[in-house]
């Protein structure tokens, strides 16, 4: 179990509408997007995302989030899981927007995988995301992971230089599949990092 300092903390099940904002800031609004073509009659595309962070199981899951508290609110959060050794084949049914994504994550077996790191906007510049970055270094190290890997999208120049000044590099790329998600990026890029031996 890694220690954690004020002002971090494990996520609680409290926090999934603070985490359905963050995981939307750190998808660029991707996620939201994607929520609208979840939702039921009557549900927004907010509603699915917040009721997807209160699930206890999942990926995107108040139980795998680390956040920042300011006031008694998350205000930042970090969540990751780590990337199978070899990795699994991509389904031949994956949706076509999710494929690249897929195939990038596919080319860092055996690191954690950063799928969440976003503040919001008022936070931002206080060192949050470079605190939990650590953080996440920390959580690999403990799982025995030979480094960490992250996804960012190409045009998101403020997050590829947060992650180089951490020590990732690039790795890969591939071209984004938008299927009517509008967003300026053309290409995913791979980042990589090589925990010390």
């Amino acid at each position: 179990m890694i220690a954690l300092d004020p002002p971090f903390r494990r996520a609680a099940l409290e926090d999934a509408p603070a985490l359905a904002d963050l995981v939307n800031f750190a998808g660029e609004g991707m996620p939201l997007y994607l929520w609208g073509k979840m939702a039921e009659p009557g549900e927004s595309a907010w509603d699915v995302g917040r009721r997807r962070a209160a699930r206890d199981e999942g990926s995107f899951s108040w139980r795998n989030a680390y956040v920042a508290d300011a006031g008694g609110r998350a205000v930042a959060c970090l969540i990751g899981y780590h990337i199978a050794d070899p990795p699994e084949p991509i389904p031949a049914d994956m949706p076509a927007m999710f494929r690249p994504l897929q195939e990038l994550e596919n080319a860092a077996p055996g690191t954690w995988y950063v799928n969440v790191l976003a503040v919001y906007p008022e936070h931002r510049g206080r060192g949050l995301g470079g605190k939990l970055l650590g953080l996440a270094d920390q959580l690999a190290a403990a799982e025995g992971k030979r480094g960490l890997s992250v996804i960012v999208a190409d045009e998101n120049l403020g997050a590829r230089r947060l992650y180089g000044r951490c020590g990732y590099v690039e790795s890969g790329r591939r071209p984004m599949v938008k299927d009517g998600w509008e967003n300026p990026s053309r290409e995913w890029v791979l980042l990589t990092k090589r925990l010390a031996d």
